[in-house]
């Protein structure tokens, strides 16, 4: 390319979402010499990507979309790459009216899925898939998985931790967007009981008075409730020194896959085949299969629409003993 080139990238949401493009941002950025890489999301996501390296401008849905248009319109972008689309994201590719590429996102190959169990779903992670939207431009997968940059004044150090959690310790993201994406509260004292092993929980102060009535179950020796007590980065330090973590299907297990973590990724109502499983990591999944009813959504619900729960009711735990026990945790002892 002799000239610079200017690219706008949307995602509006969430945070687990906006973790999943950054293959895309690390590729255009190295692949295309001299390109001006600017990022369009919601304010409340600028953390996200704050400190990635590879993004020369933020640009922010803040009320109306028609204002946002404006303003990017003034930036004469070369390419529009849409890693949302939505009717929002439509809108602005229709009215910057210059070349664009969009995920695909399997809408009706995902309906027949949660509808009717049809499962016609490519075998592809949505990492691919945003991946081909830049493909016309010669950009590649350079191999190299996710990113999530941690400014230096969120790094954890382990001495902020309890004495019983500075030799090394077990994440566990309790949190969850929906609730039939997250395991009940006696569930969760029963995994952490089964892992014998120092447990820092994980999540927003929405999940603290979980996090607590785990610690209370289990004991303040083997688990300690970091729910509700660390920022985003802070958490995301937090996983990277883990020994190995566990998480439902939400945010913190792509960053933990970012840091190319060992992942045991616990699945409700949600299911690994609708494309957004932990990425170029190692990973164990723990579903209860063989059930009719799911899934029963591909985002997740706030309860049960059958009733009972069995997703995660019957989610199997037996399992982990066997796996843990080749996990880099040399003084762990496993309960059977």
């Amino acid at each position: 390319m002799n000239k610079t080139t200017k690219i706008l990238v949307l995602r509006f949401s969430s945070i687990g979402d906006i973790v999943l493009t950054t293959p895309v941002l690390r590729c255009l950025k190295q692949q295309l010499p001299g390109v001006d890489l600017h990022f369009c999301t919601k304010r409340r996501y600028e953390h996200v990507l704050r400190d990635n390296p590879y993004i020369d401008k933020f640009h922010f849905l803040d009320s109306s979309v028609y204002n946002l248009i404006d303003k990017l319109h003034a930036e004469e972008y070369d390419y529009v790459i849409d890693l949302h689309n939505n009717l929002r994201t439509a809108l602005i590719r229709a009215y910057l009216g210059i070349r664009s590429s969009c995920v695909d996102k399997l809408n009706w190959q995902k309906w027949l899925y949660v509808k009717f169990k049809v499962d016609v779903i490519p075998d592809r992670h949505i990492v691919t898939r945003y991946l081909q939207t830049v493909s016309f431009l010669g950009v590649k997968d350079d191999g190299l998985g996710l990113d999530y940059f941690i400014a230096p004044d969120d790094i954890v150090s382990m001495l902020q931790l309890p004495d019983t959690h500075r030799a090394g310790y077990i994440a566990y993201a309790i949190g969850g967007q929906y609730a039939t994406k997250r395991l009940p509260t006696l569930r969760m004292i029963e995994l952490c009981r089964k892992l014998n092993y120092p447990v820092v929980l994980l999540g927003g102060e929405e999940d603290e008075e979980v996090g607590n009535s785990v610690m209370t179950a289990v004991g303040k020796h083997l688990v300690y409730n970091g729910a509700g007590q660390y920022s985003l980065g802070q958490s995301a330090s937090l996983l990277q020194q883990a020994k190995v973590v566990f998480s439902h299907d939400t945010a913190l297990m792509h960053i933990a896959a970012a840091f190319t973590k060992k992942v045991y990724s616990l699945w409700g109502n949600t299911t690994p085949r609708l494309g957004m499983y932990p990425y170029r990591t190692s990973f164990v999944v723990l579903e209860a299969k063989g059930l009719s009813c799911r899934p029963c959504s591909k985002i997740g619900s706030n309860q049960c629409p059958v009733g009972n729960f069995k997703c995660m009711n019957e989610l199997p735990l037996t399992s982990i003993t066997k796996e843990l026990v080749y996990a880099p945790l040399p003084t762990m002892e496993v309960i059977e």
